[in-house]
Parts: structure tokens; C-alpha cells; sequence
């Protein structure tokens, strides 16, 4: 095994990383997957009722359309955390 100038060895994987893959990025991808197929799963056509009409839409796009909602509002709020 070499050392490199920092002392450690060649070999090792950086702290965080599952293959040279940052763990950040696994999770995201892991996630990504299951929103995939929770939407998939759920293709049944439902009645959306807002406060003054009714919408009949597939689950799945009623589903998509929230979880890039709360996307959007996570990254939007993300900066506040930093102040």
C-alpha cells in the first residue's frame, strides 16, 4: 500500500463515501426510487376537492404535485437554517 502526502493510504475510501459514491447521493437516489414507485403504485383516479371546485385526477399526479411542492418549499427554506 502507498501513502499518499496527507498519511493515508492509497486504497481507503474518504469518510462518507460507499464506493467512491458520496453517501448524500446514494440517499437522494434511494429516495428517489421509492417516490417513484409509491407513484406508480397508486394510479387510481381520485376526487381532489379545493375550497371551491372539485378536480377527478389520477392519485399519482395529485402525489407528484405535492412531493414537488414540499421540494420546492424545502429549498426555498433551506437558507434560513444559516441566519
Amino acid at each position: 500500500m502507498t501513502k499518499t502526502s496527507d498519511g493515508s493510504s492509497a486504497g481507503s475510501q474518504r469518510k462518507g463515501e460507499i464506493a467512491g459514491i458520496p453517501t448524500r447521493v446514494i440517499a437522494i437516489g434511494v429516495l428517489v426510487i421509492l417516490a417513484v414507485w409509491f407513484l406508480f403504485a397508486n394510479l387510481d383516479k381520485v376526487k381532489i376537492q379545493f375550497w371551491v371546485f372539485t378536480v377527478t385526477a389520477p392519485l399519482w399526479i395529485a402525489l407528484l404535485a405535492t412531493l414537488l411542492a414540499g421540494g420546492a418549499l424545502g429549498w426555498l427554506l433551506k437558507g434560513r437554517r444559516s441566519r
